[in-house]
């Protein structure tokens, strides 16, 4: 980020491209799951976003800020568009390199105030990588693709197996999560047990 003087991506970081199995650009990704703050349906007050593959494989994320989403009166919160950053970086990990990550470290700079009514866009690429960790980075501009950036973050997501899911993670939602994508497979015929962080 702008403040930092450590570089980004680490000197030891590779490039890294999309898996041969990753969505086309234009394709409209997802919910990974329907409970999740960050993208599912079934949380009234969450973000609903909506992401998209882009044409250069970067992940384009959108959201409204609601009224339910305020700090400050009129205004976002500053937690919630980080979380919304965390879920737009993870979800272009998830469904770019295809493989189960999670969040290991997030920073965010705010560079302007994000006002209630105002729809925010997240363009999250793919930095790097190193063994089992990726490097992603993502600006977020309001109310149009090339508006006023009012974020910019940076995060590192590690590769984890299918177990840190299982063990970690409460029986009845991993079921729900389970016959939930059990039948999306069926109707896709090609996601399986997928896990998008």
């Amino acid at each position: 980020m702008s403040s930092r003087t450590d570089s980004w991506p680490p000197a030891d970081a590779e490039p890294v491209g999309p898996h041969a199995d990753a969505p086309a650009p234009g394709t409209q990704l997802a919910e990974h799951y329907a409970e999740c703050f960050g993208c599912g349906h079934e949380v009234e007050s969450g973000l609903h976003l909506q992401s998209t593959v882009a044409d250069d494989m970067s992940v384009v994320s959108t959201f409204t800020v609601q009224k339910d989403h305020q700090g400050a009166p009129g205004l976002a919160h500053g937690g919630l568009l980080a979380c919304a950053f965390d879920e737009a970086l993870g979800s272009a990990v998830g469904n770019l390199l295809r493989r189960p990550a999670v969040t290991a470290r997030l920073e965010t700079d705010f560079v302007a105030p994000v006002p209630v009514g105002s729809t925010l866009h997240i363009a999250a690429k793919l930095d790097g990588g190193s063994g089992r960790k990726t490097y992603v980075s993502a600006e977020g501009r309001l109310d149009a693709a090339d508006g006023p950036v009012a974020l910019r973050a940076r995060a590192l997501f590690v590769t984890v197996g299918v177990e840190h899911f299982t063990t970690h993670s409460d029986p009845d939602a991993l079921d729900k999560f389970r016959e939930t994508n059990a039948a999306e497979a069926v109707a896709t015929e090609d996601r399986g047990w997928d896990v998008n962080p």
